[in-house]
């Protein structure tokens, strides 16, 4: 998955249905307002609940602050 794919526009957190942002390694979804990580597998958004990794607050506004423009769901 890569900054510019048109899937980030429309993937949302299963949890509160926000916008997720993608990780700086590209391994990962990351939600910031919820502190969470959800792994990228083979390309695969694991987007469910209990694939949520809690992640330092931190860490996830670290990941929030590197978005980029055209990533995630528009706010």
């Amino acid at each position: 998955m890569t900054p510019d794919d048109p899937l980030l526009t429309i993937l949302a957190c299963p949890l509160d249905k926000g916008p997720l942002t993608l990780t700086p390694d590209r391994e990962a979804l990351c939600n910031p307002r919820l502190h969470l990580r959800y792994p990228i597998v083979d390309g695969i958004p694991q987007l469910l609940p209990s694939s949520g990794i809690r992640i330092p607050a931190d860490e996830a506004q670290e990941v929030n602050g590197s978005r980029t423009p055209g990533e995630g769901r528009p706010d």
